[in-house]
């Protein structure tokens, strides 16, 4: 296939990211997979990104991630910073075919800007669309910019606006998925995982208050703010408290982390995280928020490990009760479905992962999106 696409990561994390980064891993797993399909690609990413591209554009030489939950007006240049590189990119060269954008809010709004001239725009939303009313009720991309979500739930709920510039949605993947099903299987511990950034929608809390209720060893694993391990918690003191998912960590959850059934570990990556989750009973996701995409949960069910959530979001879509995972609509039967998780066979898990999570099936969906928009049907186009 003869398609340059400008990925367009973000000025946030290097690609693929040290440790947590949902975006960058997305980007990290889609990309070699439409190279070697026959895409060449430019990545818009920050000097540090190692991924094998065609091309890298930046503006900052490391990534910003700690910046991001700065007051307003000390970062509001970052990512607008970054966006003026791409278009200045997209208007002095004429070999880009389209833009795969992946940053909130301002990817869009500078992209669907730019008027007819500029190569057409899919934009993939990873996040909650019940943010930037103001932005997604009243997108006007044309025929030129398309949304794509990362799950049929995601979409669902959002604003009319955007739906009508949707192609469809695009389930998200794991390289850990190829070949998973054969594999031996993990031995397995007695030890729960919740995997991911610590903040209230994810529900940490509720983990470890169920841990000491029920009896069960839970590891937290994922940075709190900008604190990627315990020790740069501590030290910085006081100042901690004006990131809020720190404050929410320190007030909410440490209580509970005593080191004995419940621990923080911080960001685990590469091996170590591998590890951590196949040999884990269970991976839990005790959600207070509609999870639009669900990395960790693709992640552990290719590593053999069924998943105990509140049924929320993309999860219903990504878990089938009862043989790769148990869900719920009441957090407080989590602790029983923990307990009876060890029922479950790890292999369905795997089996699931190699059919549908697999770096391969995301690309060939995403190329199909690449086609239609950039040959829209003359009517407006119809969510897949």
């Amino acid at each position: 296939m003869s398609l340059t696409v400008l990925m367009n990561s973000g000025p946030w994390l290097s690609v693929p990211p040290p440790g947590y980064g949902g975006i960058e891993n997305v980007v990290a797993t889609l990309v070699p997979e439409l190279r070697r399909l026959g895409v060449r690609v430019v990545l818009a990413s920050v000097g540090t990104s190692t991924l094998a591209v065609d091309e890298l554009v930046s503006v900052f030489p490391e990534g910003q991630f700690a910046a991001l939950q700065r007051p307003y007006n000390q970062v509001c240049g970052i990512a607008q910073a970054h966006l003026a590189e791409v278009v200045r990119q997209l208007h002095a060269r004429d070999d880009v075919d389209l833009v795969h954008d992946h940053v909130e809010a301002v990817g869009l709004a500078t992209l669907a800007a730019m008027g007819p001239d500029a190569p057409p725009v899919l934009h993939t939303l990873h996040w909650d669309l019940a943010k930037h009313p103001a932005l997604y009720g009243t997108l006007d991309g044309g025929d030129r910019v398309r949304v794509n979500g990362v799950s049929a739930s995601q979409l669902a709920r959002a604003p009319q606006a955007l739906r009508d510039h949707s192609v469809g949605h695009v389930h998200l993947a794991t390289p850990l998925a190829v070949g998973t099903d054969r594999r031996p299987p993990p031995e397995k511990g007695n030890h729960v995982v919740v995997l991911g950034r610590i903040n209230p929608g994810k529900g940490q809390d509720v983990g470890a208050r169920l841990a000491h209720q029920v009896g069960f060893p839970l590891v937290l694993a994922g940075p709190v703010g900008p604190y990627h391990r315990p020790e740069a918690l501590a030290a910085a003191g006081d100042d901690a408290r004006q990131n809020p998912d720190a404050r929410f960590f320190l007030d909410e959850v440490a209580p509970h982390v005593d080191g004995d059934l419940v621990s923080w570990v911080g960001t685990v990556a590469g091996q170590e995280r591998d590890d951590l989750v196949a040999g884990a009973r269970a991976t839990l996701f005790p959600l207070r928020w509609e999870e639009p995409g669900g990395t960790a949960v693709v992640e552990s069910l290719a590593l053999g490990t069924p998943v105990v959530a509140t049924a929320r979001g993309c999860l219903p879509e990504l878990v089938e009760h009862g043989r790769t995972g148990l869900l719920t609509s009441d957090e407080e039967e989590l602790g029983d479905l923990l307990m009876a998780a060890s029922l479950l066979d790890p292999d369905e898990c795997r089996r699931e992962a190699a059919l549908r999570f697999t770096p391969a099936a995301m690309a060939e969906k995403y190329l199909a999106l690449y086609e239609r928009v950039r040959r829209p049907a003359p009517a407006r186009l119809q969510p897949a």
